[in-house]
């Protein structure tokens, strides 16, 4: 069994480790950033403020793209970028879902 097995985990479960996976880069979180400072931005302004070459920018944007957090809408010869904001309200909504009781006295690791 390899370590990039996800078959038998619920697909909620793998669609969140995905979304993780492509929020892993700094590049990714620096776009996401700026996208969310500029709502709608084309391309050439991302890699103006990204320390990366235009493709490598490019890439960066395909893989948040792949994983639904920003669209992308061809404008003439240029794309513009946005935040995906259904995509971002269900993580945040599976995030919430994470929440720990406070007073969760199953821990028994916070004993002390």
């Amino acid at each position: 069994m390899g370590i990039t097995k996800t078959e038998g985990f619920r697909a909620k479960i793998t669609d969140t480790a995905r979304v993780f996976k492509a929020l892993g880069h700094p590049a990714r979180f620096a776009i996401i950033e700026f996208l969310v400072q500029n709502p709608s931005c084309i391309c050439n302004e991302i890699v103006d403020q990204i320390p990366l070459a235009q493709p490598t920018v490019s890439r960066h944007l395909a893989e948040l793209k792949n994983a639904g957090l920003i669209k992308g809408t061809i404008e003439g010869k240029n794309i513009c970028y946005c935040i995906n904001e259904k995509r971002w309200a269900a993580l945040k909504n599976v995030l919430d879902q994470l929440k720990i009781p406070k007073t969760n006295k199953t821990q028994s690791c916070l004993k002390q």
